[in-house]
């Protein structure tokens, strides 16, 4: 079988040739056959085939492309399988995504591991996964030249597993953004980054599929290719074939750790966002409306007397929230926002997430066989840990701690007045000693009864705190050297 493929191809060269067709690869053609004797009807020239010149850009945007080194420590109990740590352990998002299955021995351990990033300007500041550099001690990024730096994190977004980097250098090579909006399902594309710590490794392939949902993923409508992506790509570029970045590589779909055919980039204009509100403020607002909704099948648009499905099924209502101020209701459909589509449900929270808080916006919705138009003001998303809704989250990136408040019967028990209850501990905060439990009450005499009270008494620490705390029914102060 495979011979006769092999000798239908050169058939087929043949033809091309005996017609005067040019057959080209890459950069190399074949040449035209001669003009037909006088009184032949010229042949028709066969169509020519060029292959991307993936060379060029390898060459050229190659040095922007760096390798990034992380080391930090995690606590594990004996032969637990590095896919059951707990999830905000260091680096537990990055073998959560790339390789479970790992045995580690009991006790705190130094944990090390590597991804990718690209520089975006020359002044230093580098894009790569927040699930790389999260709770790490330690990054270094590394130059294809061998330059090496200890690189600051500005910022993480964990929502969209976005990561911003700076380190002390000039004169950089950059890496121009491109938008995804330009990428259609079928173009080219290639990935450059560290697989298993090879790097500036080059694969290529095609988009496969735009705006995709994946699970625990809403804010990010992933771009999905079948480029090769393994452990260590994490962080790097996706390109397309103008030489732009359209996209952070981040996830692979596997059975075995390993590529299968399925990966994942988050879009550039997505995180090109956070990276801005990152350099700017440090911090990442996103846009809210207080609804819960669903996709919409068959069935329910025949239900609903839609004539196709399409749309948010809109599940609940949040009391108070700006949808239920502009007088959505559980039952509506949204069928556009701002005067575009919302084909899938899935599409809707990452365009509202995007939005600013108070931004005006108008959505269009399907309510008892018509449609309505209701104005709505973006709220704010409030972030929280993973904990519960009533929980909130301290500076993870100096301190590593994980706080709420004390209730009031915590309160009379503890017989602390106010304070923070430490809900988990990692980095810093750990190595001192800090433990799950105990009841944060001041930071270098300052006592601390929210996470605001704590986060700016952080803001002006120097490289060591004292922090008071309660264990059961002493108090201690705790030296902290933060990272």
């Amino acid at each position: 079988m495979q011979q006769k493929a092999l000798r239908r191809s050169a058939s087929a060269l043949a033809v091309a040739l005996a017609i005067g067709g040019s057959f080209q690869i890459g950069r190399m053609a074949v040449p035209e056959a001669q003009a037909a004797p006088a009184g032949v009807a010229p042949a028709v020239a066969a169509p020519t085939i060029t292959l991307p010149d993936f060379q060029s850009i390898a060459a050229r945007l190659g040095p922007a492309v760096v390798n990034i080194s992380v080391e930090g420590t995690v606590k594990t109990r004996a032969h637990a399988p590095i896919a059951q740590l707990p999830p905000n352990a260091p680096f537990s998002e990055f073998f959560k995504r790339f390789g479970p299955g790992l045995q580690v021995p009991g006790g705190e351990r130094t944990v090390r591991g590597q991804g990718s990033g690209f520089i975006v300007s020359e002044d230093g500041v580098i894009l790569t996964n927040a699930h790389v550099v999260d709770n790490a001690t330690t990054v270094t990024v590394r130059l294809t030249d061998r330059r090496e730096y200890t690189a600051k994190v500005v910022g993480i977004d964990k929502p969209t597993d976005v990561a911003v980097l700076k380190i002390d250098a000039e004169d950089l090579p950059t890496i121009p953004l491109g938008s995804p909006e330009s990428a259609r399902v079928g173009d080219w594309v290639l990935a450059i980054g560290s697989p298993f710590g090879f790097e500036n490794s080059v694969t290529a392939g095609i988009v496969s599929a735009k705006s995709r949902s994946l699970p625990d993923e809403g804010y990010v409508p992933f771009i999905q290719t079948d480029v090769a992506i393994n452990p260590g790509n994490s962080g790097g570029p996706l390109i397309n074939l103008a030489g732009e970045v359209v996209g952070i590589n981040s996830q692979i779909y596997s059975r075995s750790g390993g590529y299968q055919g399925l990966s994942f980039a988050i879009p550039i204009d997505v995180a090109a966002n956070i990276k801005d509100q990152l350099l700017a403020d440090g911090t990442v607002t996103r846009g809210r409306m207080g609804v819960g909704i669903q996709d919409m099948n068959q069935a329910l648009a025949e239900s609903f007397g839609l004539e196709r499905a399409r749309g948010a099924l809109v599940t609940q209502v949040e009391s108070g929230s700006p949808a239920d101020q502009a007088g959505l209701r559980s039952g509506d459909v949204i069928l556009a926002l701002d005067g575009e589509p919302v084909e899938r449900s899935a599409e809707l929270p990452p365009r509202v997430a995007s939005m600013a808080p108070g931004t005006p916006a108008r959505l269009t919705v399907w309510r008892d066989g018509d449609e309505k138009t209701l104005d709505v003001t973006v709220g704010k998303l409030e972030s929280k840990v993973a904990a519960g809704a009533a929980d909130d989250e301290a500076d993870q990136g100096r301190l590593g701690l994980a706080l709420r408040p004390l209730t009031a019967d915590e309160r009379r028990q503890a017989d602390a007045g106010e304070g923070l209850l430490v809900l988990d501990v990692a980095g810093p905060a750990s190595r001192a000693g800090i433990r799950p439990g105990d009841v944060l009450l001041a930071l270098n005499g300052r006592a601390v009864s929210t996470v605001e009270d704590l986060r700016k008494l952080l803001d002006g620490a120097g490289k060591h705190v004292a922090l008071l705390v309660q264990r059961n029914d002493a108090r201690i102060f705790v030296p902290v050297e933060l990272g």
